[in-house]
């Protein structure tokens, strides 16, 4: 009896899916799939809404992505012109790096143990240096950053410079900015444009 129970469950669903694929149930499978992977601009400015306010960054600057990803939420935008990534992770309450580790003597050490914390990324960060140390304004307030070179492996892209900093948004939630290029081509200049008007 349950045998015949479970025979006549699989037709039954054949046939619901075969109906739905003939009704263009694959159509809207494609459809689904593409705002999953390509998501709208409309979509992606308010996923980004999660990590702060954009809605004062320059036109020159695109959102390229705006994601959750195991916990935390990302957005990554690209300065047009000249290629240079930027990139804020809202951590929320789990600290992968502090504004105390960036104004650390130490920061090199602290921020390659974070970075050491993700081994399954597709790429991976070697030569880890820091170079100098400064202050730019994000989310209404004056942080601190510290200014890296890196190889890049597995990427065709080779050496990169940028910064890294920290900030602690009105809820508590700690922000990491990334902003970085190829060495020669990267701008302190469009970082500090980009991120103070972050809110």
């Amino acid at each position: 009896m349950g045998c015949l129970k479970n025979v006549t469950r699989a037709i039954f669903l054949t046939v619901v899916v075969v109906g739905f694929m003939a009704l263009g149930g694959q159509n809207w499978i494609k459809f689904q799939f593409k705002n999953f992977i390509n998501p709208s601009p409309d979509i992606v400015k308010e996923r980004a809404q999660k990590v702060g306010d954009f809605s004062k960054i320059n036109k020159e600057f695109e959102i390229e992505k705006a994601a959750g990803i195991l916990g935390y939420n990302a957005v990554l935008a690209e300065h047009k012109a000249s290629g240079q990534k930027m990139l804020v992770v809202d951590s929320g309450k789990k600290t992968l790096l502090s504004k105390e580790d960036i104004k650390a003597n130490d920061a090199e050490d602290r921020i390659k143990n974070a970075i050491n914390k993700f081994k399954y990324q597709a790429a991976t960060i070697e030569e880890f240096r820091v170079t100098e140390k400064g202050v730019m304004k994000s989310y209404g307030q004056e942080i601190p950053y510290v200014r890296f070179t890196a190889r890049v492996k597995k990427l065709p892209i080779g050496e990169i410079s940028g910064i890294i900093s920290v900030v602690k948004d009105e809820k508590g939630n700690d922000k990491i900015l990334v902003s970085a290029n190829e060495k020669e081509k990267y701008s302190q200049l469009i970082s500090n444009e980009f991120f103070k008007e972050i809110k």
